[in-house]
């Protein structure tokens, strides 16, 4: 492995460095992206009792924004529940934009280093080939094939490294955004359903709520 790392050149640094941030990024945003973290089991459910029991006071709504992305929104929205349906409305929004930014952090940096492996892979490859004519050109000597295709083949080293990262990295950069839609969709419907019960709209049946 390491031979190949040194076939690869000085460019196989930058692919390797991204490799690594690449892998940091993944682990931590499928550790942060748990359903369990952001949309915990059963949330609306307990603070409709807080509400029912009269136990809502400011001391529940920090600890509910502390809970979870889904519980700060649902805060934002109690916390300005009494000025009507239309401004509880945009605190809620206001509030989701926030725990959307956040949820999405590093999935930018993740999307550039899927774009950005497979092209110093190419650039590797390339200035690789430039040294190998340049070496034959400037000897003077006559091409030999086996030294060419050895000189070549350790070319190609840098692309086939910088396709190995790419392709995992525009794997994961999907399937995170997919699980992000995911997430702010079952936040959307739980923030709706906080709405309309605490406006006293409609009844809506909490006891099957997914928060």
């Amino acid at each position: 492995m390491w031979e190949l790392v040194k076939s690869g050149g000085w460019m196989m640094l930058p692919i390797i460095l991204s490799s690594i941030v690449a892998m940091a990024i993944v682990a931590e945003r499928i550790w942060t992206l748990r359903a369990s973290r952001v949309t915990p089991e059963h949330l609306l459910g307990q603070v409709w009792v807080w509400i029912k029991d009269k136990q809502l006071n400011k001391d529940k709504l920090k600890e509910l924004r502390a809970d979870s992305p889904l519980g700060e929104i649902l805060a934002a929205g109690l916390a300005n529940s009494k000025h009507g349906r239309e401004i509880m409305k945009e605190c809620i929004e206001e509030a989701a934009q926030r725990v959307i930014h956040e949820l999405e952090r590093y999935i930018s940096t993740l999307g550039t280093i899927a774009a950005m492996a497979p092209l110093l892979g190419l650039l590797g490859t390339v200035l690789g080939m430039i040294d190998i004519f340049s070496a034959f050109t400037g000897s003077g000597m006559t091409t030999n094939a086996s030294v060419l295709a050895g000189g070549i083949s350790k070319a190609l080293i840098t692309t086939a490294a910088g396709l190995m990262v790419g392709i995992p990295a525009v794997f994961f950069h999907r399937f995170l955004l997919r699980r992000i839609d995911e997430l702010v969709v079952g936040m959307e419907q739980e923030a709706i359903k906080l709405v309309e019960v605490v406006q006293g709209d409609r009844d809506v049946d909490l006891s099957g709520s997914k928060a």
